[in-house]
């Protein structure tokens, strides 16, 4: 077995982008802790997520990195004198970009710690020319500039918003990171293909989608789509409707008979799939399924 690397915490600058995991020589932290440490743009101030936590080599997906400290009195008033600039930062950068006409949508600007560095991010419909932008933000701020293009997803979580059902949206209140969401999860749960009913905000199918998807793929094994043709019990019947919650499939023979079986005795029968009604419709569709990723 691999011995232990060391105590590990997970460390989160920002509600968009990753986790890192950073080990700490500052005694136990915990959950909701912040930090000083190195971000993949410089010396940043973070948010303790998870740990302590042991961990052998081989499960580390990177080099562990070390926290610089704890937050100080000192540190919290440098962080909110940078917030402040960043906010001022905000309004030129916005300034600049109605300048230069530029199809970009401004959420948030961002200094490190150390004034290292400012970070703009941004939403966009397609990729934007920025460098004249780039430009006069360097002459402006006299540092290094990086600007961020964010997904529609993130877009969305950075600036909040409600879901269907009323409450704030699953991205902005504990997703950090998003599945891949098509139709076959909104065909499977039998849901009515409407894009204003099964859409969030972003305009991209609900995440929620693949919450309960396991559940429906484990209820409906071996049970055939509504509209398929099977071979039961020596008839020729269609699959008229699928109901996974009372676990009852309706079968309409070719002589006019109606057949009603629960989920658990179709299973157990003799039975064949002449014709599964969506085989042709996936085939069809394979390339066109419409998904929340980026």
């Amino acid at each position: 077995m691999p011995e232990i690397y060391g105590t590990v915490y997970g460390v989160e600058f920002h509600t968009v982008g990753k986790m890192y995991e950073y080990s700490s020589s500052e005694g136990v932290l915990k959950s909701g802790d912040f930090v000083l440490a190195m971000s993949e743009f410089g010396l940043d101030v973070g948010r303790v997520r998870f740990g302590p936590v042991d961990m052998r080599i081989d499960e580390l997906k990177e080099e562990l990195r070390p926290i610089v400290r704890m937050m100080t009195d000192e540190d919290w008033e440098t962080h909110r004198k940078n917030k402040e600039e960043a906010a001022s930062a905000m309004r030129i950068c916005q300034d600049l970009i109605e300048k230069h006409s530029l199809p970009m949508r401004l959420l948030e600007a961002r200094y490190m710690f150390d004034r290292s560095r400012i970070v703009f991010y941004f939403g966009a419909d397609s990729r934007v020319d920025f460098r004249e932008l780039v430009k006069d933000l360097a002459r402006a701020f006299r540092t290094r500039i990086e600007l961020r293009q964010v997904g529609i997803r993130d877009e969305v979580k950075m600036t909040g918003s409600l879901g269907l059902c009323g409450m704030t949206a699953c991205c902005a209140r504990f997703l950090r990171q998003f599945e891949s969401i098509t139709l076959k999860h909104a065909k499977k749960q039998q849901l009515l293909i409407n894009p204003a009913k099964i859409s969030g905000r972003c305009g991209r199918l609900l995440c929620c989608l693949s919450y309960e998807q396991e559940l429906y793929e484990h209820e409906l094994m071996d049970i055939p789509d509504e509209g398929s043709l099977v071979d039961y019990e020596g008839k020729t019947c269609k699959v008229l409707t699928v109901n996974i919650f009372m676990k009852v499939i309706t079968l309409v023979a070719d002589d006019g008979q109606m057949i009603k079986v629960q989920f658990d005795d179709f299973r157990k029968s003799q039975k064949s799939i002449i014709q599964d009604a969506n085989a042709e419709l996936l085939i069809k569709n394979r390339d066109e399924d419409i998904s929340i990723d980026d």
